[in-house]
């Protein structure tokens, strides 16, 4: 991943798994009641102010400043970063020829610390996000993002306001760097067949269940408990889409071999965590055959090769490597397609459901697609 997001997902994990142990069940909507400062004043402007931010990404003119504390530098950043996302994603919409609907969000509060008129707190966040297309707006489609966010709140005029968050945003990019383009519909369904060595529907059902906070995902959104969880060690998207290709009992069944295995006492081998190590893996090991490689505008054309251009040569249970500078910085596994062909992906830090492939990357980003053997 980007240096800037590795070290925000350091410290963001970090907080998250040293700091704050108890856990709280989701809040539901309410509305806004700031009598005192009490827990419960706290959860609801919470929830109130993930409402708003909700109804912001679909109506990016609605302000959100009165929830921000503009007079310190660190709610200033943090109000631009709503902003610039609600900007994005319409952005992005746009050169899909979609556009955002609505967006919904639930919340998991897992600490609250009170410090005089200053509030520290984590939570996760799952969001939907619904969408449609300009040529068939009756048709609704939706996404799900997970996010862990680690907030500080100030009172001012006996207003809670945000002085300070972070969290790893995958909607964290530059609105214009966004490719142009979207991939054909293919003439015939995409097949997805299992056999003995890789069973593609265990590994999508797979990647669903444990997709973590996600909106759409199983598993209360914990991940397998199984497995080691390397966020706070700088990011779990491979270990995740190892899982799916080799976890004996739920996965894809893909036999772990040296040097790509897991040990359940210990952790991950490099092979088995490291992006670089995992794609060599893949590509040399027998398991996976490389697609295509090239930017977005690229990978939707036609070409003699891929006359309905590579993105339809994807299955269901196939892995994206999302390039950058040479070095594979994420890893998302395919598990299905829209309405339109458009490849929908899973994946850990940050966690994502069904999300379109590209969405958080610029038109610097190269993908490989990499087919899984059956």
């Amino acid at each position: 991943m980007p240096l800037r997001q590795y070290i925000v997902s350091v410290i963001l994990m970090s907080l998250v798994f040293f700091f704050f142990l108890c856990e709280t069940p989701p809040l539901s909507a309410a509305t806004p009641n700031y009598a005192d400062g009490s827990k419960q004043e706290i959860e609801t402007f919470i929830n109130h102010l993930f409402h708003e931010r909700s109804h912001h990404l679909v109506h990016p003119d609605r302000s959100l400043s009165t929830y921000y504390d503009t007079d310190s530098k660190g709610g200033r950043h943090a109000l631009a970063i709503q902003n610039n996302r609600a900007t994005y994603l319409h952005e992005w919409a746009a050169k899909r020829e979609m556009d955002i609907s609505e967006s919904q969000s639930r919340l998991r509060i897992r600490g609250i610390k009170f410090r005089g008129e200053q509030v520290k707190l984590t939570l996760g966040h799952s969001q939907k996000i619904t969408y449609a297309y300009h040529d068939n707006p009756m048709v609704k489609q939706w996404f799900g993002l997970g996010t862990w966010h680690v907030m500080t709140l100030v009172k001012k005029d006996h207003r809670w306001m945000v002085s300070k968050e972070w969290f790893l945003d995958p909607l964290e990019e530059n609105p214009k760097k966004i490719p142009s383009g979207r991939p054909t519909l293919p003439p015939s369904p995409r097949s997805t067949i299992s056999n003995q060595r890789y069973d593609r529907n265990r590994a999508v059902a797979y990647a669903n269940k444990y997709a973590g906070l996600a909106w759409g995902a199983g598993n209360e959104g914990k991940y397998n408990g199984k497995y080691k969880n390397y966020n706070h060690l700088g990011g779990d998207c491979t270990n995740f889409a190892s899982q799916v290709l080799g976890d004996p009992k739920e996965g894809g069944g893909l036999n772990m071999r040296s040097p790509w295995r897991y040990h359940y006492n210990s952790g991950g081998t490099r092979t088995w965590v490291q992006t670089d190590a995992f794609k060599h893996f893949l590509l040399h090991s027998g398991y996976g055959q490389r697609i295509a490689s090239d930017h977005y505008e690229d990978l939707v054309k036609s070409t003699d090769k891929h006359p309905h251009s590579a993105m339809w040569e994807l299955a269901s249970g196939d892995l994206i490597a999302h390039v950058m500078h040479n070095d594979v910085d994420h890893f998302s596994i395919v598990t299905g397609f829209d309405d339109h062909g458009y490849p929908l992906v899973n994946s850990h830090t940050a966690d994502r459901y069904r999300a379109p492939f590209d969405l958080g990357w610029d038109n610097q980003t190269q993908y490989l697609l990499i087919h899984i053997k059956d």
